[in-house]
């Protein structure tokens, strides 16, 4: 249209925008950064196209109703914990959540009662929870007279690793408990025979998801998918319109439901074929190279599957074990990066992880392929002459952090608590007022409100040493800790 705009955003359509941004994304796109003028409808109270377009993804993804997010899965997190829990409800959920999840219990005052998952030692990382253990919280809860708002599981996790949904969603459904699943990393299992079932399949009651993260809207758009009547919608749309910007970007709304469009047109396996045959391809090449590991269920222990109720994994996430090497991921990441121009999306203690997605090219995969072909050459036959960082027992196993951990304070009484900075050797014994996670996968090492230990501190250093990051620390050296007064 050509119109006399006098609206924001004050680029006025692109005839205004900074050239170093208009070279870089052109006019085009700042001629559809526009705001909720009527033909646009508005995201906080939908009756025009936002709403067609939500209803037409609830339909697709198989939900009674879905809403459109622009802040990510984390608010969407945020919002299902609001919508769920009222201030001194308890929340039950894994201890390898989210850390959005730990900011949804500042905001809502929920009561955490973690379940710690299965730790598994080979690979350094926590996989499924026993349902047992979930059964025995409840019951715990309900024996001191607590009330519980509701149950929180991530599924798949940044790994791919899968839980029994099924399974837990008649456990929460016998005692009507809402079920929640962060399930931010499993956007696209509903397009593929050959992927997980989805956790609406499974009975969850509201399901948070990833768009962006592999079927190819914008980063930083997401959905939140609800179905039954354990779900208060309204509230759940107000806790939506509290998190999410009064001014959604259309550029986000629109990438999602050009998602959904392009899901939709051939809906059951074409568009993620490619993507899965380029996934085992890599997997079938990598696994036959010295010193390498691929994560599926073969590859586990077989306790830590017996007991931590895993249901499968994602095919389309490549998780490389790099102990062979006598590497650490950050290593690893760093020679691929520089040396062979591959980039990985997670780097960790013992491993790296790649995200296969419709966007995947046959060249990248092979790219991939032949740098770890040269990694292996190079550094599987002196593993024996390596000591570093990858044998620290300590960063093989997270369990060990989280077993010692005691929780003095909720996070929202820690939160807005007084606090001071003090050196971290000063810190043990007394209560953390950060939130301090390794980032990615962005799992609390440390939470407001819980008792600093030696084992936490240890961790956070060890990682920092391999080279990894700490979100929410004061400095990047991890000196200084902020404790409760």
């Amino acid at each position: 249209m050509d119109a006399a705009s006098f609206h924001f955003p004050g680029h006025r359509r692109g005839s205004g925008a900074p050239p170093v941004m208009e070279a870089l994304i052109g006019k085009s796109a700042f001629a559809a950064d526009l705001p909720e003028l009527p033909e646009l409808d508005n995201l906080h109270a939908a009756e025009g196209v936002i709403l067609e377009a939500q209803c037409k993804a609830a339909r697709l993804f198989g939900a009674e109703q879905t809403w459109f997010l622009v802040n990510g899965s984390t608010c969407g997190i945020q919002a299902a914990v609001m919508a769920t829990c009222a201030p001194g409800e308890y929340l039950i959920l894994p201890r390898n959540v989210h850390m959005s999840a730990v900011s949804a219990m500042v905001l809502s005052g929920a009561l955490p009662k973690y379940v710690s998952p299965i730790s598994d030692s080979t690979w350094g990382v926590a996989h499924g929870v026993q349902i047992a253990q979930f059964e025995a919280a409840i019951r715990e809860i309900r024996s001191t007279g607590g009330k519980i708002g509701a149950l929180l599981v991530v599924s798949p996790t940044y790994f791919g690793i899968c839980s029994l949904i099924r399974d837990l969603a008649q456990v929460c459904h016998a005692q009507d408990i809402p079920l929640i699943i962060d399930e931010a990393h499993g956007a696209h299992f509903r397009f593929h025979s050959k992927l997980p079932q989805t956790a609406l399949e499974q009975g969850a009651d509201i399901a948070v998801q990833s768009t962006h993260k592999v079927l190819g809207s914008l980063t930083q758009s997401a959905m939140l998918h609800a179905q039954g009547s354990r779900i208060n919608r309204a509230r759940l749309a107000q806790c939506l319109q509290m998190l999410q910007s009064s001014s959604p970007s259309y550029l986000l709304l629109a990438s999602l439901d050009a998602s959904r469009a392009h899901m939709e047109v051939n809906r059951q396996d074409s568009k993620l074929d490619a993507a899965l045959s380029l996934a085992f391809m890599v997997r079938n090449a990598l696994q036959q190279l010295p010193g390498l590991m691929i994560l599926d269920l073969a590859s586990m222990p077989s306790d830590a599957v017996a007991e931590s109720s895993i249901a499968g994994t994602d095919p389309l996430r490549i998780t490389v074990g790099l102990w062979g090497l006598g590497l650490t991921g950050f290593e690893a990441d760093d020679i691929l990066r520089f040396e062979f121009g591959v980039i990985a999306e997670l780097p960790s203690l013992r491993s790296i992880t790649f995200a296969v997605s419709v966007g995947s090219s046959h060249r990248d995969a092979t790219r991939l392929i032949d740098s770890f072909t040269a990694l292996s050459s190079r550094y599987a036959c002196r593993t024996d002459q390596i000591v570093g960082p990858i044998s620290n027992p300590l960063l093989q196993d997270q369990a060990i952090v989280w077993e010692n951990q005691l929780m003095y304070l909720s996070p929202r009484e820690a939160f807005y608590s007084k606090s001071e900075e003090i050196m971290v050797e000063c810190a043990l014994g007394r209560v953390s007022a950060d939130l301090l996670c390794p980032y990615p996968p962005g799992i609390a090492v440390l939470t407001p409100g819980e008792v600093i230990t030696k084992e936490a501190v240890d961790y956070i250093q060890a990682v920092i040493a391999a080279g990894g990051a700490v979100s929410g620390a004061i400095d990047d050296d991890f000196k200084s800790v902020r404790v409760l007064l």
